[in-house]
């Protein structure tokens, strides 16, 4: 029999698990795992057996009791701080056609000043 493509049965179950670390940045919408219930979602995160994270930002776990006293590992991601516009960097030549500018306006304004006088 010719072999079909794509993945087999015994290699699809080993991308079964967690899919990030601890300390890792991730994406929105990144899977952290797949087919697992030992992983339940935290912050940020959704799903059963599947989580996904909601928000871009940095993976932590945490242990937690479950009902039946049982510990559980909780999948939670904190958000990433967004960052804040670049400075917008001021060359020397835009200094020098500002203060240019400055000095037309007030040599109009000057001119305009003598007509009126």
């Amino acid at each position: 029999m010719a072999r079909k493509g794509g993945l087999s049965a015994k290699f699809y179950r080993e991308t079964a698990g967690i899919k990030v670390t601890g300390g890792q940045t991730v994406k929105a919408g990144t899977m952290l795992t797949r087919q697992g219930d030992k992983w339940k979602p935290g912050l940020n995160v959704v799903g059963r057996m599947n989580l996904t994270s909601i928000v871009a930002g940095q993976v932590y776990f945490t242990h937690k009791r479950n009902t039946y006293g049982s510990a559980v590992t909780v999948v939670n991601v904190r958000p990433v701080e967004a960052k804040a516009p670049k400075a917008k960097t001021v060359t020397m030549a835009m200094r020098t056609a500002k203060a240019s500018k400055a000095a037309t306006k007030a040599d109009v304004a000057a001119k305009a000043a003598a007509k009126k006088a």
